[in-house]
């Protein structure tokens, strides 16, 4: 495997399958059992998880809701995410811990790093929850900043899409991929890979991010083994 610490970052849309919103179990399985693929091979997997499927903050807050009070309420979402997340992969024997940046300890435990990296090294996948606990930071934010923190070599952000485009490839049939860019050509070009606070982190500590289709069955194996899938945005 090329990678051995990766963080993995996942919308809270990409749990909804085909349905509206919530949750598809079938979609959750097909992950949780991607992600046994490469478990299987050591390599050690952190998860950050969105929260859109069941709560936008900043949807909220353009429809006249307090945007701190949204934004905690998309943080309790990715909570929901990551218990569910949980138990997807529990059901496909990965030992799993659920780890948030607000303290919920009924049901997860809180963030420390020194544990977090205790995990991995003994083989359980650790799912981040509750985004940086921190209202105006997204969940991109809190994927880069964990990411860091765990020391992961890579950012892998499984879409909807096979990469990074010049244009919306879902609206323009003529969107040229790239196979790999630089930090800097992403800012030049307005491309939309992460929102600028998490963008900017990620490219002031050397972090790639690896811009990829989730939702193809076997795509995250190859991505972790090295192979070209989806775009690389690198130094």
């Amino acid at each position: 495997m090329k990678y051995k610490r990766i963080l993995l970052k996942l919308s809270g849309e990409a749990l909804m399958g085909e349905r509206q919103y919530g949750i598809d179990p079938d979609r959750l399985a097909e992950y949780a059992q991607d992600i046994k693929t490469i478990t299987d091979q050591g390599v050690q997997v952190a998860i950050v998880i969105g929260g859109g499927n069941i709560f936008r903050g900043v949807a909220g807050a353009s429809k006249g809701m307090d945007r701190v009070q949204g934004d905690y309420m998309g943080m309790l979402a990715t909570v929901i995410n990551g218990l569910a997340l949980q138990g997807a992969l529990e059901d496909a024997d990965i030992p799993t811990r659920l780890q948030t940046a607000i303290k919920i300890n009924e049901v997860a435990e809180p963030f420390i790093r020194r544990k977090a990296m205790r995990h991995l090294e003994k083989g359980r996948v650790v799912i981040f929850g509750g985004g940086t606990g921190n209202p105006y930071f997204t969940t991109d934010s809190a994927a880069v900043l964990r990411a860091i923190e765990i020391e992961a070599d890579v950012i892998l952000k499984g879409t909807r899409v096979d990469g990074i485009y010049n244009t919306d490839p879902e609206k323009d049939s003529k969107a040229v991929k790239f196979e790999s860019i630089s930090f800097d050509d992403v800012l030049q070009k307005g491309l939309k890979v992460m929102d600028t606070t998490a963008f900017t982190l990620s490219q002031e500590n050397e972090l790639p991010i690896i811009v990829f289709d989730m939702n193809k069955i076997g795509n995250l194996l190859k991505v972790v083994a090295g192979e070209k899938i989806g775009t690389e945005v690198n130094v």
